[in-house]
């Protein structure tokens, strides 16, 4: 039987300056706390003696060869026997002592507790400039934008969760990003999530975050976790202000802002509104997919188009939009035919009817493939 109630799990590489000091203050709490506790080391491919030193404290060292942050802690958290579970990195920048304050929150009915830095204190040295004001903070604000969750530090490495709320995760990624996947995994399956102050101090030996590159990897992640806001919001921009210009002008020049408007606009219109319509369909063809292969979990948006979506709707919806661009393609052929063929200024027109009519077809076809992503199995 088991009776373990904390498993302590640490991401390693090449930090024998401090992991020993990592083990000895973990094991310090568990004394002080009388927690039944275990602490599983990763040796993520050290050539120093980190491993070695972990094992001596009294550590299960548990070696995992692929590299990667992610790597590292989805193996250690596979070893994890704990009911309660808690990570942090093993370069000594995060105090251990306040271990307590997560299990508190967690036994309060939380699933998952996040440590902020920012609510509680970054001691001198212990946060690039960079890293503090800009890249953590523009991060976290997305992530708050993105979805509607009110924590302040989504990078923080010192985090926990019961054992229950691990399970509802299916943590996947390898690297970096892994810290913003678990957070955007929890927040999907709307799992509880608590935050919570703490220390952060400077660390012992070279650190292997890489700004530019590693910020770029989170940003990414959370914009693939967020098909709204990636495709559809920007996409419907483009396609209502292209259709609001088009409609302006299609029955001449326009005098705004004491510039006169007209051909050129025009165009640019009707290329911002097939470009935005693609976007849509592909935003609406990233969510499908992901909320079927269950990477996401369904929004407003993604529900009202499941509920709704019809493939004979969409048929429909497509021949009347293209249709109607047609009908105004043969009005001007009549014009010209009833002139013998003689000289036609109707290129506005022209741009209108050619617009609709690509936008009926696209949403003719896109209909036959959201049907497809939508077929059950």
């Amino acid at each position: 039987m088991n009776n373990i109630e904390v498993s302590v799990v640490i991401p390693c590489l090449n930090e024998e300056k401090s992991i020993g000091l990592c083990v000895n203050k973990i094991k310090e709490v568990f004394s002080a706390q009388n927690i039944s506790g275990e602490i599983i080391v990763v040796d993520n491919g050290s050539t120093d003696r980190s491993a070695q030193i972990a094992a001596d404290g009294g550590a299960k060292v548990v070696n995992e060869p692929v590299k990667g942050y992610g790597s590292a802690y989805i193996t250690g958290l596979k070893n994890a026997v704990g009911q309660y579970i808690i990570m942090a990195d093993g370069d000594n920048t995060y105090d251990f002592g306040e271990i307590p304050a997560f299990l508190e929150i967690l036994k309060g009915g939380k699933e998952m507790v996040m440590g902020s830095r920012f609510k509680g204190k970054i001691h001198r040295g212990a946060m690039p400039w960079l890293n503090r004001y800009v890249g953590n903070p523009v991060l976290s604000g997305l992530c708050r934008l993105f979805f509607g969750t009110q924590l302040s530090d989504i990078h923080c490495g010192m985090r926990a969760m019961s054992r229950e709320g691990y399970k509802k995760l299916n943590l996947q990624c390898l690297g970096m990003e892994f810290a913003t996947e678990m957070v955007m995994e929890a927040l999907q399956r709307r799992l509880n999530v608590g935050e919570v102050a703490i220390q952060y101090y400077p660390r012992e030996g070279d650190s292997k975050l890489r700004p530019f590159e590693d910020g770029w990897r989170h940003l990414r992640f959370m914009l693939l976790f967020c098909p709204t806001w990636l495709y559809l919001l920007p996409g419907a921009a483009m396609l209502i202000v292209g259709l609001l210009a088009m409609l302006v002008l299609v029955g001449g020049p326009v005098r705004f802002l004491g510039r006169t408007w007209g051909m050129h606009v025009m165009i640019f219109g009707s290329l911002l509104s097939l470009v935005g319509y693609q976007v849509i369909n592909l935003g609406v063809y990233a969510r499908t997919f992901a909320v079927k292969q269950d990477y996401l979990k369904k929004d407003r948006p993604m529900s009202f188009i499941l509920n709704n979506f019809h493939l004979e709707t969409g048929i429909i919806i497509g021949l009347v939009v293209f249709s109607t661009g047609l009908a105004i393609n043969v009005g001007i052929f009549w014009e010209w035919w009833s002139n013998s063929f003689g000289s036609l200024y109707r290129i506005r027109e022209s741009i209108l009817a050619m617009t609709l009519m690509v936008l009926g077809m696209q949403t003719f076809f896109s209909s036959f493939f959201i049907s497809l992503l939508l077929i059950k199995r």
